[in-house]
């Protein structure tokens, strides 16, 4: 059976980088990473503009009963066809990957230990932190560098929708984490750490 680790936390803080050199350290052929960004919504029915307005940090933007069924069966070591988000589009893509399962599985994104009937499907559950002003600074880079976003609608939707839904409900979910990590820099000791803590999740040292 495939181990599943969480890994939640504000926009930009850091997430994908960590797990990047985790995956790195570990080595990708024991683990399968992806985002649960993949699972937000159909928005099929909306128009670019209208789903530009849409709150995408709040709870209602993701499909959980999808994601619940899919990290079930990959927890049972069955592959998935799972979704893919497009950034640009504002929108799921008509696009599937087909994920097969690895020892070990990691799923990140802002909602990760939001859900309760996703968050027990977890055998580990971590929570990236990192400053307010250093995660806009992540988010202004990486959106108009990677996703084709202007400074303007950045700044606007972190203020209007995603620093109130951290306050709201990403950041509190950290009470929910096994371990919490702080990233305002690039600490390689807390990188080792959770290094250490996967591999005996891994070897099924911790249960």
């Amino acid at each position: 059976m495939a181990k599943i680790v969480l890994v939640g936390g504000g926009s930009a803080s850091g997430k994908t980088y960590v797990i990047d050199q985790v995956i790195g350290k570990l080595g990708k052929d024991n683990i399968t990473h992806f985002s649960i960004d993949d699972y937000y919504k159909d928005l099929s029915n909306l128009t670019l503009e209208e789903r530009k307005k849409q709150n995408f940090d709040h709870p209602k933007a993701f499909d959980w009963k999808l994601m619940r069924l899919q990290l079930s069966m990959l927890k049972d070591d069955k592959p998935v066809d799972k979704p893919t988000y497009d950034y640009v589009e504002h929108n799921r893509a008509e696009k599937v990957v087909h994920v097969v399962p690895s020892k070990l599985i990691i799923v990140e994104g802002i909602m990760a230990l939001v859900n309760k009937d996703v968050r027990e499907l977890g055998d580990l559950k971590i929570f990236i932190n990192a400053s307010r002003e250093r995660r806009l600074l992540r988010r202004m880079d990486r959106d108009i560098h990677e996703r084709g976003r202007d400074q303007e609608s950045i700044v606007n939707q972190y203020f209007s929708t995603v620093q109130p839904m951290y306050e709201e409900i990403i950041g509190p979910s950290q009470y929910y984490a096994d371990l919490i990590v702080n990233n305002d820099g690039y600490d390689n000791k807390s990188i080792e750490v959770i290094c250490a803590v996967l591999k005996d999740v891994m070897n099924g040292k911790i249960k």
